[in-house]
């Protein structure tokens, strides 16, 4: 009996982390999501926007010329113009 205690408590164990761990997915919904939601986008842009994030791959792992493609389209998805795009491009470019 003692010996099928083991095994059992090892299975729940894993069970129970399985259940708990965020996977990448998840983080990058959820950083998606808040960054939507802190730029107060609504309907068809908020879709955009999350397609777009949620599509992008990390900046640390894009090129320089991957990451300025990038923030070019997320500019012009929110219809960025004149000095509020070059903030945001400079900030986006600085991730």
């Amino acid at each position: 009996m003692k010996m099928l205690r083991v095994p059992l408590l090892l299975m729940g164990l894993l069970l129970c982390s399985h259940s708990f761990a965020d996977t990448a997915q998840q983080n990058k919904m959820t950083r998606c999501n808040a960054d939507a939601s802190a730029k107060a986008l609504k309907g068809d842009a908020r879709k955009a926007f999350m397609s777009s994030c949620l599509k992008a791959t990390p900046a640390a792992a894009m090129t320089p010329q991957e990451r300025m493609k990038s923030c070019n389209a997320t500019a012009t998805t929110q219809a960025l113009k004149g000095d509020a795009r070059k903030a945001f491009m400079s900030e986006c470019l600085k991730k």
